[in-house]
């Protein structure tokens, strides 16, 4: 059964809207198709994704390519150490003329949030997008504002970097769904880029490639995967394996079990099923879990936990 089979059934858009977005992205990230689906399945899934990897590599230009794919409204935040909280939130201005304070919204007040080099501001600055993220709304002089619908955060950080720059803490790192690795592109694609003299021409230029109206019907379409009981049993099972084992300081949280049901049914859902099998989980549970668990007397590298998290894997029974 095709995607667009599963999106009518569903009440979700039936022209290949899936399809087409990941095209669209694949046009200016070369080489790297399962990392564009997984940040397809993230923004079906309402989650948000950690673009974490070395510089250079094309986090930031993965981030603006899915924005730019997406008719949406768009903003990008440019994280820096003196960046206030007010810069993100929006600040309320009194107006000489009605004699009263208006609030002017701050660039959170957009679908989607490119928050780059997030790790560069201080740890007061990265709190002012917790309540976003997780509620979808601000609080601010004590009014709460309603974000818009959808509303993904996709922050870029080089996790290799220290020198002026401020780790998140893990209450932040919860908040995001996925942490996506990019790693080099493969040699006969690193070649073509050089010899077309980059993809900024391209980036540039692109339009949207699927409306707000299918991301809504899209994710609803996602809701609707079914999950059987003895998938939930397995994902709660490796769950335990990060929760009981000396190997690890802190286990995943019950926000990641439930994101890593929400984004193996968008992953059923891109692959043309109404329902979940193993394999959605398995080709998940490394950007769904790895940034969320903490190791014990070892590494705290990105590469260590994902091999912990691959070692986990392998060692929990599938169900059949």
């Amino acid at each position: 059964m095709t995607v667009q089979a599963v999106g009518a059934a569903a009440g979700v858009p039936d022209d290949g809207a899936v399809a087409r977005l990941e095209s669209h992205v694949a046009r200016v990230v070369k080489g790297k198709p399962e990392v564009i689906r997984q940040a397809v399945v993230c923004l079906l899934a309402r989650g948000h994704m950690l673009i974490e990897d070395v510089p250079g590599v094309g986090k930031t230009t993965l981030a603006q390519a899915l924005a730019r794919s997406l008719g949406l409204d768009f903003q990008r935040i440019q994280f820096t150490s003196d960046l206030l909280p007010s810069d993100i939130l929006g600040v309320s201005v009194y107006r000489q003329d009605s004699h009263d304070f208006e609030f002017v919204r701050g660039p959170v007040f957009a679908n989607v949030v490119l928050a780059d080099e997030i790790n560069r501001t201080s740890p007061k600055t990265q709190s002012a997008l917790l309540e976003a993220m997780s509620e979808r709304r601000v609080s601010v002089d004590r009014i709460r504002h309603e974000l818009p619908e959808p509303f993904v955060v996709m922050a870029t950080q080089n996790p290799l970097e220290y020198v002026g720059t401020f780790p998140l803490p893990e209450s932040q790192l919860d908040r995001f769904m996925m942490s996506l690795f990019l790693g080099y592109p493969p040699e006969e694609e690193e070649r073509k880029l050089l010899l077309s003299g980059g993809v900024d021409d391209v980036l540039a230029t692109m339009e949207p490639a699927i409306s707000r109206q299918e991301i809504l019907g899209l994710q609803k379409g996602a809701d609707a995967v079914t999950v059987s009981e003895k998938l939930v049993n397995y994902i709660l099972a490796l769950a335990a394996e990060t929760r009981g084992s000396r190997d690890y300081r802190l286990g995943v949280s019950t926000r990641g079990v439930q994101n890593l049901v929400r984004a193996s049914q968008a992953m059923a859902l891109c692959e043309g099923r109404k329902f979940v099998i193993p394999d959605d989980v398995q080709r998940l549970v490394v950007p769904v879990l790895s940034h969320r668990i903490v190791l014990n007397g070892g590494s705290a590298t990105l590469i260590a936990a994902r091999e912990a998290i691959q070692t986990l894997v392998r060692r929990v029974p599938v169900p059949v």
